[in-house]
């Protein structure tokens, strides 16, 4: 259960603001220029309001500016005066630590919290801040189920689960990506030249995509809410504040956040798809030594465990800091306990699977692109493809322009 925000929790987060603006009186004399997908408009104001408290300039766009981690990546990549980049996911950092963008490059460092954030590390350059995952949700009323629990064994199972689920209406978007990422799970072919993915995978997604329902919403949470689909999917960490304010936009709202009364995760054997949002140091041409001091000081408040407890309490999000966890949740809620399938190992790979969506997500990309997937208006929706003639070498490659 979510604890309020005690007392003692905002002493201590107003202690660690006082000790950090201490500590860096001079902190305010440098910009410290901030890249994240982590930015909507209040997320910004929040984090650019306590960074001065703590005695921090920044710089960061909210999402008017800059929507998405692909977005993020690529203006961090292009402009080269990022100092810190923070969000994004397993699936961007591992290419952002493994040197796929030719501008960026994340230094060494180790905060005095490395420790408590568990496996989401990449030991040396980035730490985990928050926690996210996928969920299927499905009503259980009589707008639902009518009672009867949903359990499949692979996500890619909703097609044949007999009910009217909910679909995304495009290609890009983190969430978007990430549930592709959790659909395409149980069709891992390393030999496949369908981006590592068997044929049948992508037919199954196809048919997710055309017999599901786009009702123009940004997420699945809405068509869930108003009884138009009985499954659907989210994300995780505006879930509870979604649902305590589900009766403003429905006549028969979801009901129950922690103890739910007529909704329920659906259980699937494979887990869902996690990942970390992560914070990492960008080594920056021609910074300073003590302008890079700054940038570590900032790093080091921004991801302590009275900060993200803080960030936490605000915004209803799941710390990937331990303690700071324990301070915001009696016990950890059971969206965050589900199996995890991103850092599953796969077979005859040396990688799990977040790395290896990493690894071929721009090709997914480019067959969805390609195919036409996600069409936004089922009366123009394209002619399913002819899955036994088609030319992989081709469709995981950009299309030209």
């Amino acid at each position: 259960m979510k604890r309020f925000l005690s007392v003692a929790l905002a002493l201590a987060v107003l202690m660690s603001l006082v000790c950090f603006a201490a500590a860096s009186a001079d902190a305010s004399n440098y910009t410290i220029r901030i890249y994240s997908n982590s930015n909507s408009t209040e997320r910004a104001t929040w984090l650019q309001n306590a960074a001065k408290e703590a005695g921090f300039n920044i710089s960061l766009d909210d999402n008017s500016v800059i929507s998405g981690d692909t977005a993020a990546i690529q203006a961090a990549n292009e402009n080269k005066d990022g100092d810190l980049i923070f969000g994004l996911n397993e699936t961007r950092w591992s290419q952002l630590v493994g040197g796929t963008y030719e501008n960026l490059k994340i230094m060494d460092w180790t905060p005095s919290w490395a420790g408590d954030v568990g496996e989401y590390v990449y030991p040396g350059k980035a730490y985990g801040l928050v926690i996210q995952n996928i969920l299927m949700l499905y009503r259980n009323d009589e707008l639902g189920t009518n009672g009867k629990a949903l359990s499949f064994e692979h996500w890619a199972d909703i097609v044949n689960c007999g009910y009217k689920w909910y679909r995304q209406g495009k290609v890009g978007g983190t969430t978007n990506s990430n549930i592709n990422n959790a659909m395409l799970y149980s069709f891992v072919d390393p030999s496949s030249p369908a981006g590592g993915i068997s044929v049948e995978g992508w037919k199954t997604l196809w048919a997710y995509c055309a017999n599901g329902f786009f009702t123009g919403d940004s997420y699945g949470f809405d068509p869930l809410n108003r009884g138009d689909v009985q499954v659907s999917t989210f994300y995780s960490s505006s879930l509870y504040g979604n649902i305590d304010a589900a009766a403003d936009s429905s006549s028969s709202p979801l009901l129950g956040t922690l103890d739910p009364e007529n909704w329920g995760i659906v259980e699937i054997a494979d887990g869902t798809y996690y990942i970390a949002e992560y914070i990492g140091i960008l080594d920056r041409e021609g910074r300073s030594e003590e302008e890079t001091e700054v940038v570590k000081a900032f790093a080091e408040w921004f991801g302590s465990a009275e900060t993200q407890a803080a960030w936490a309490d605000e915004f209803d999000s799941f710390p990937c800091n331990t303690v700071a966890a324990g301070m915001i949740y009696d016990e950890t809620p059971a969206i965050y306990t589900l199996k995890n399938c991103s850092l599953t190992k796969v077979e005859g790979t040396d990688m799990n699977y977040a790395e290896y969506v990493a690894a071929h997500s721009s090709e997914w990309t480019n067959i969805m692109t390609n195919l036409g997937f996600y069409w936004a208006d089922n009366s123009a929706a394209p002619a399913e493809p002819d899955w036994d003639n088609l030319d992989w070498a081709v469709l995981t490659q950009a299309a030209a322009k």
